[in-house]
């Protein structure tokens, strides 16, 4: 009698559309290449750039059917011939092209880290894409330190709460701006200066930053540029209109960085490093079972969300 090939369950689409188009659906399990690991998925992250991706807005995945998610953490099941980092048992977490919304996963071996033994999965998950953001940003990039006065906006949301955390990891001086019933929030992550965009222009009060993370766009990014010393930098990491373009910028004497994740196990395991130690925590505002991302998909569809989201695959 023929064996049965395994499965893997997994949340898919066959068309751009609101959060009722994500169905589960079976598939026959993936086998890793030899560069590759199989991940058991214990828990996806929720990233708001799927949510543009489903939607049809950014269209990174090009035409549906396909599967969303990029951030991941589980159990390695079994690697490709050529890996010698990780072996079956492991619990790692990493960042993939897509498909993290499946209960098995294979991408190459050096887009995991080894997951902290103290973070449970669901925080690891909600980890990757936006811990590797921040850091491709302030310190590959910016070079944040002692001395460096930092500005992020949307400090509250799965990537700006990160990116308080690395800054001042760095020790820089971390200014913030959100909504008010955050700030306690950001003062406990380590955020020096809180101001309320939604009651006061920014531009106005906020002087003399030296980077400035953009995860808003569209007037954010001039209204930003009049708080930056000359020769201050501009990071902007949204996926939408940025508001201004280089020559904007350079015409005012700044400089200016668009920023994109980029895969990395390396980087990863030195954010593990300060998550194990504490220095950085992963706050997640939901933790949706993995049959109900689009109940997942309608809670980040109504904003005012801290931390992640993070759908939770049954064992």
């Amino acid at each position: 009698m023929a064996t049965e090939e395994p499965r893997a369950t997994v949340i898919t689409q066959h068309r751009f559309g609101g959060p009722e188009v994500l169905t589960v659906e079976s598939r026959f399990r993936p086998t890793p290449a030899p560069d590759e690991v199989l991940v058991r998925v214990r828990a996806a992250g929720v990233d708001p750039v799927d949510l543009l991706v489903r939607s049809g807005i950014a269209p990174l995945l090009g035409e549906p059917p396909f599967t969303l998610g990029r951030d991941v953490s589980g159990t390695v099941e079994a690697v490709g011939g050529s890996v010698t980092r990780f072996r079956p048992g492991d619990d790692v977490f990493g960042m993939v092209d897509g498909g993290g919304y499946a209960s098995h996963v294979t991408a190459p071996a050096g887009r995991f880290a080894t997951k902290p033994a103290g973070v449970d999965h669901v925080h690891a998950a909600a980890a990757p894409t936006a811990a590797l953001t921040a850091w491709q940003a302030l310190i590959d990039v910016a070079r944040v330190g002692p001395g460096t006065r930092v500005l992020i906006h949307a400090a509250a949301g799965s990537l700006g709460h990160l990116a308080v955390q690395l800054a001042k990891a760095e020790g820089a001086y971390v200014v913030a701006t959100e909504r008010p019933d955050c700030h306690g929030f950001l003062y406990e992550l380590g955020a020096d200066e809180l101001v309320d965009h939604t009651s006061v222009d920014f531009s106005d009060t906020v002087h003399d930053i030296d980077a400035a993370l953009d995860l808003v766009g569209g007037d954010f990014g001039p209204r930003t540029l009049n708080t930056l010393r000359p020769n201050g930098l501009l990071l902007a990491a949204v996926p939408g209109d940025l508001g201004l373009s280089p020559e904007d910028v350079e015409a005012r004497g700044m400089r200016f960085a668009v920023v994109q994740a980029q895969p990395s196990g390396e980087r990863l395991a030195k954010v593990a490093a300060l998550l194990a130690d504490g220095r950085v925590r992963v706050h997640v505002e939901a933790a949706v079972p993995f049959a109900e991302a689009a109940k997942a998909h309608e809670l980040g569809e109504a904003g005012h969300l801290k931390g992640g989201l993070v759908l939770v695959l049954p064992d």
